[in-house]
């Protein structure tokens, strides 16, 4: 099916769902030295110019439950985006038959899908969940006055999403529980309370990191490379370099919200760096 991928955790059903791209130029990478892009690019037989990334989600049926992590972007981010309700057709699911909806942080490609183009709530039965320091951040008048006007609509956006469900929001905190079998990993750097979940299940892991990477091409090599949506870079830049670090030492399976679609794989070293090895397709689905 185009735009959902399934494959098995454990006993626990994944599918990847795509809600479109983003071309991101290299002028919103901090740090980035266009020699050493250029040469990265070229490696990984690409064209020199805009990365385009996916905007991935990640459906997850617990068996009692279905969990998305990240709805994506409704009608907010222009054509090449908003497929998410699509896919999530596709596999068999209506909205109103997801439980909860775990949110990695409250940016625009991953918490505005809980809305309809219409501004109202696309899950009427699902609790929104997210950490309680994104919460906090999004929420603060004096963050929102000293953001760049560009960054405005963010607060905006956020206020709006967690508006919709107000009296089904849950703030989590720190690492523990999100729901059933999925835990929470603080991540904090592209936002403050950027988070990770990790889902287990009969011995196996998925660990989905949401924004730990946006630019594959360039951030597993340079993980000292930022973008320019992070709160905070240099934060963001140890975030990285840490969790690369424990999932390729670890041998964690991952998935990310801008890896390839549909951005499960494994972190392997590769000298003082690192690279993404895509996971194989599960051929006994």
């Amino acid at each position: 099916t185009l735009g959902a991928l399934r494959r098995n955790v454990g006993s626990v059903q994944v599918t990847a769902l795509l809600d479109g791209y983003i071309d991101i130029g290299s002028e919103l990478v901090i740090g980035l030295a266009e020699a050493d892009a250029g040469r990265l690019a070229e490696a990984s037989f690409q064209k020199p110019g805009p990365r385009r990334a996916p905007v991935n989600a990640y459906l997850i049926n617990l068996g009692d439950r279905l969990v998305l992590v990240d709805t994506g972007t409704s009608d907010s981010m222009g054509p090449s985006l908003g497929r998410l309700p699509a896919a999530i057709e596709a596999v068999g699911v209506s909205p109103d038959q997801i439980d909860t909806l775990l949110i990695t942080h409250m940016h625009p490609d991953h918490i505005n899908g809980v809305l309809t183009p219409a501004g109202q709530a696309l899950f009427p039965n699902a609790e929104l969940v997210v950490t309680a320091a994104d919460y906090a951040f999004w929420h603060d008048d004096a963050n929102m006055n000293q953001a760049p006007d560009g960054a405005r609509p963010f607060f905006i956006g956020a206020r709006q999403a967690a508006a919709a469900y107000a009296n089904r929001v849950r703030q989590v905190g720190g690492e523990g529980e999100a729901v059933g079998a999925i835990r929470t990993v603080p991540l904090p750097g592209h936002t403050p309370g950027h988070a990770g979940f990790i889902v287990e299940s009969d011995g196996e892991a998925l660990f989905i990191w949401g924004d730990v990477v946006h630019m594959a091409t360039y951030q597993f090599a340079r993980p000292d490379w930022s973008i320019a949506f992070d709160v905070d870079s240099k934060l963001a830049a140890e975030t990285r370099k840490r969790t690369l670090d424990r999932v390729a030492a670890d041998r964690m399976l991952i998935a990310g919200m801008h890896l390839p679609f549909p951005g499960i794989g494994h972190v392997a070293r590769d000298g003082d760096a690192y690279r993404f090895v895509p996971d194989e397709w599960p051929y006994a689905l």
